[in-house]
């Protein structure tokens, strides 16, 4: 059974060469915290989404997969 990647914050972020300690930087977060959430070991919540998005000046759907049934 394949892992589903339901966030795409690491591609977001290399999108834009930025670290997961700029993010935790930028949103005031544990670095372990990005670190869960980069690695889809934790999901952060849509407000934590939502922030996260405004750090990157995208737009929150670019940060969650597509997860088909």
């Amino acid at each position: 059974m394949c892992k589903e990647y339901i966030n795409r914050i690491k591609i977001a972020l290399a999108e834009q060469n930025k670290t997961n300690r700029w993010l935790a930087e930028k949103t005031g977060k544990s670095d372990i915290t990005i670190s869960r959430w980069v690695q889809n070991k934790t999901q952060p919540s849509l407000e934590q989404l939502v922030e996260i998005a405004k750090a990157l000046e995208i737009s929150p759907k670019d940060l969650i997969n597509d997860i088909k049934q």
